[in-house]
């Protein structure tokens, strides 16, 4: 099933691909997918090898609460997800999605539809692609010298000090005057 539902991102993407076609092309019934993986967000992530990351679970965390900690919720739902395994994850998917155009071109739609774009429309503000992308280059950065390329004192710092000091930069990203 994830060979199939790898095949299936890749040709189609990720706003394109169902359940039922990724069933189809592995030959089971689409309620055998189903019961593995809750969801679309789930099936992909569980084919690029991260099956215990739930992008429900980081959005929730990040939209419950008051939107002027929005920005620092992320930054330590993030940090806390690829903690779990003291970042072994980010270390095999990174690589293995920087090196595969397929999977290049899925991440970001994966990221609008699974895990920012929830958390932009939440806000309901101007912009909200370029607040997401600018937002995804900032924990792009921090996955990167946190986890592949750890540069210290921010490889080892706690989440929730991470958070408190990338927080407000992403809260300005998401809901701060941007300039012009």
């Amino acid at each position: 099933m994830l060979d199939a539902a790898r095949a299936e991102f890749v040709e189609r993407g990720y706003e394109a691909t169902s359940v039922r076609g990724v069933a189809r092309r592995a030959g089971v019934d689409p309620g055998t997918v189903r019961h593995w993986f809750a969801d679309k967000s789930r099936l992909f992530t569980a084919s690029l090898g991260m099956a215990d990351v739930d992008p429900s679970v980081v959005v929730r965390a990040v939209v419950d609460g008051p939107v002027d900690r929005l920005g620092e919720r992320l930054v330590r739902a993030v940090v806390e997800a690829w903690d779990a395994d003291a970042g072994d994850t980010v270390r095999l998917v990174v690589p293995a999605v920087i090196s595969d155009p397929g999977l290049r071109a899925l991440l970001p739609q994966f990221l609008g539809a699974a895990v920012l774009g929830p958390i932009v429309r939440r806000l309901d503000v101007a912009d909200a692609r370029l607040r997401s992308s600018l937002v995804a280059s900032q924990m792009a950065g921090v996955l990167m010298t946190r986890y592949l390329v750890p540069v210290e004192p921010l490889a080892s710092q706690e989440p929730a000090r991470v958070a408190a000091l990338v927080g407000p930069t992403l809260q300005r990203y998401l809901v701060g005057e941007l300039p012009g």
